[in-house]
């Protein structure tokens, strides 16, 4: 662990200097943009441009390869932002990233990660490609606070892989989306042609950098990047991993948000939880929210916050 305070007063501060835009709601889910008007232009790659582009290659560590760790080859001059819960799929089995890492150029770099397929271990592709999904939000949230908990506890970044693999066995039998190898993508693909509703209901409005999203009344989730940029690239896949949660609940009345400052009380929250700091896996600091009330995490690198993500634990 580091003593060093950049990190966790650049996330303080990422979270205290946004300005919330307009609700907008579609079926249950509403979303609250983040916006800022610093401008600034990303300067690293996102993992889909990086791969599409041949900057960036993800295998496995070996032949024989390795549940929870994957190598990042990146090429070229520029880093390559990786998002926690970003899926990658092909290889021996598809699996989503632990946590947000900015990986250098040039660079191979080991990253952690949790399997979403409990039935495959074997090569489908040498290679991952990346894909348009994120791990669906409560699971980003428990598989946050396990990565969390690990760090806390043994210094490593590893999820409990039994208990990602139970979500996803529980949402597969929710949604009716079976799959002969337990695959997450078989959930996404079943509900495929309402998230994508979503992802056209919650288009990014000018100046936004992320949202607070919130489900049936309540603030589940929040996602803020230091460029608008970056937000107009991974919102669609961040706005399926929520949209996948609401449709889960939906059987619930929708209603509006219970209160209109709850979303501006959960991003207070978020910003006075207690924080730990590491050295990052990749580019800077990680910096853990490490309160009972929010799990959450914050990749800070160059001298700011580059991704911030934060979920409320209600048991």
């Amino acid at each position: 662990m580091t003593s060093h305070a950049t990190g966790p007063q650049a996330f303080v501060d990422a979270v205290q200097h946004v300005v919330f835009g307009p609700v907008s709601v579609f079926q249950n889910l509403s979303v609250v943009p983040l916006l800022s008007h610093s401008e600034r232009e990303a300067d690293y790659l996102t993992l889909d441009e990086a791969i599409a582009g041949g900057w960036a290659e993800i295998t496995e560590v070996s032949d024989a390869g390795q549940v929870s760790e994957l190598k990042v080859v990146v090429k070229g001059d520029k880093a390559v932002l990786l998002v926690d819960g970003e899926e990658l799929v092909g290889a021996k089995q598809n699996r989503v990233l632990n946590l947000t890492i900015l990986v250098p150029a040039p660079s191979t770099t080991p990253i952690p990660v949790s399997c979403v397929e409990s039935g495959r271990w074997r090569h489908r592709s040498r290679a991952f490609e990346s894909s348009p999904r994120a791990h669906f939000a409560e699971g980003r949230a428990a598989r946050v606070q396990q990565v969390t908990s690990s760090l806390l506890r043994a210094g490593d970044r590893r999820s409990d892989q039994n208990e990602v693999w139970r979500r996803i066995a529980a949402k597969s039998a929710r949604l009716d989306a079976t799959s002969d190898t337990a695959a997450m993508s078989a959930v996404f693909d079943k509900v495929g042609g309402s998230l994508d509703g979503f992802v056209a209901a919650f288009q990014p409005v000018e100046h936004q950098v992320g949202a607070v999203f919130v489900i049936n009344g309540q603030p589940v989730g929040l996602e803020l990047f230091d460029a608008a940029s970056t937000w107009r690239k991974l919102s669609p896949k961040l706005v399926r991993s929520y949209a996948m949660d609401a449709l889960d609940h939906a059987r619930k009345a929708p209603g509006p948000l219970a209160s209109p400052d709850l979303p501006n009380q959960f991003a207070g929250a978020v910003a006075s939880s207690p924080t730990a700091a590491f050295r990052a896996a990749g580019e800077g600091e990680d910096v853990r929210l490490t309160g009972a009330a929010i799990a959450g995490a914050a990749l800070v690198a160059r001298g700011r916050a580059v991704h911030i993500s934060a979920f409320p634990q209600r048991g």
